[in-house]
């Protein structure tokens, strides 16, 4: 079913949504309103394990507002209330008796802009660990190499891991930012819109990071950049005014669309 809105034809959230594999976390129905603005309408959305699932669309679509609902982050915001559905296994992770410090260890978090602690390079990685464990210092140790490792920055702060890791360039500050997070060992990665404020090159490296993370974790991606949802996404949905228009293998997204929309906004004919 489709739906006019302001002159567009605006297909519904589909509810036949399938994935190859196994099913990380399952999104139902979800409405989301910030007082009395309605941000999503009906979204349902699988997340595939061990994949990378890319959410593109113009700005203000709910790309974001719905990444947010993963790991509860919207709670923060007095204002939004939402109904429907979001599972992981067999937790539901929209119930009001969520554990979420659990959930928030489960579901990591990086933002658009590296945000680095005001701390050492060592102390920015080891702080969620410190928080949730207690570790000696040799399993600490271990634990910080490690991370800086599976965030492709070990080579080059190893020997500077006493600097403060606002003393880095942009992209070695949002790879550590990506250590931190992997350190506490999270089953799902959140990442919106990571390489917006890169370059190039920088953007590059968090890319090919991106592959070489959903070996161990759940990726799912904001992006504005269509070409980089095409190159490091399995799946991509297409949102636009708070609905999901289109879900699918990403191949099938940028190749052959079902719906005009996407095939309008994909080829740069929207608008």
């Amino acid at each position: 079913m489709s739906e006019e809105i302001g002159g567009e034809l605006v297909p519904n959230s589909t509810r036949e949504l399938d994935i190859d594999g196994e099913i990380d976390v399952m999104i139902e129905d979800l409405d989301l309103w910030y007082s009395s603005n309605q941000a999503l309408h009906g979204v349902s959305l699988p997340i595939a394990k061990n994949r990378v699932t890319a959410l593109i669309g113009p700005s203000g679509c709910g790309k974001s507002t719905l990444l947010r609902t993963i790991n509860r982050m919207n709670d923060l915001i007095p204002i939004c209330r939402y109904e429907g559905k979001i599972t992981k296994g067999d937790v539901v992770i929209t119930d009001k008796g969520a554990d979420l410090v659990e959930l928030r260890k489960s579901i990591g978090m990086v933002f658009q802009r590296p945000n680095p602690f005001p701390k050492s390079i060592y102390d920015n990685v080891a702080y969620g660990v410190r928080l949730h464990h207690q570790p000696t210092r040799e399993e600490l140790d271990r634990i910080v190499e490690k991370s800086l490792n599976r965030a492709a920055i070990w080579n080059e702060v190893a020997d500077r891991l006493h600097d403060l890791g606002t003393s880095l360039s942009g992209g070695q500050q949002q790879r550590l930012c990506i250590a931190r997070t992997i350190a506490i060992e999270p089953d799902i990665i959140l990442m919106d819109e990571p390489c917006s404020a890169l370059d190039p090159i920088a953007t590059a490296a968090i890319e090919e990071l991106i592959l070489e993370l959903k070996k161990d974790f759940t990726v799912v991606i904001v992006t504005h950049s269509m070409s980089q949802a095409a190159r490091v996404s399995d799946y991509t949905g297409f949102m636009y005014l708070g609905r999901m228009v289109e879900f699918n293998k990403t191949e099938k997204i940028f190749s052959e669309p079902d719906q005009e929309l996407t095939k309008r906004y994909i080829t740069g004919r929207f608008g």
